[in-house]
């Protein structure tokens, strides 16, 4: 089997291109979409959403939004 230190050193005489193909081929392997978490991020801004129209929860502008994180 191949040890990950000579898969490295062969992915270096790769050109840049070609490396950062192979990083987007691992990361796609490895970030395997979860239907359950996804399902609850949906109902989660269907839920915000429903609080905005409501009333129930307001909306910043991206100026104040980054004015609060430019004092921290």
């Amino acid at each position: 089997m191949t040890e990950p230190e000579d898969i490295v050193t062969a992915a270096r005489k790769l050109s840049p291109a070609a490396r950062l193909k192979i990083v987007e081929e691992i990361l796609d392997s490895v970030d395997v979409a979860d239907a359950t978490v996804d399902a609850a991020w949906a109902r989660e801004a269907e839920d915000r959403v429903a609080a905005y129209r409501r009333g129930d929860l307001r909306a910043l502008s991206l100026s104040d939004v980054l004015a609060r994180y430019a004092k921290t």
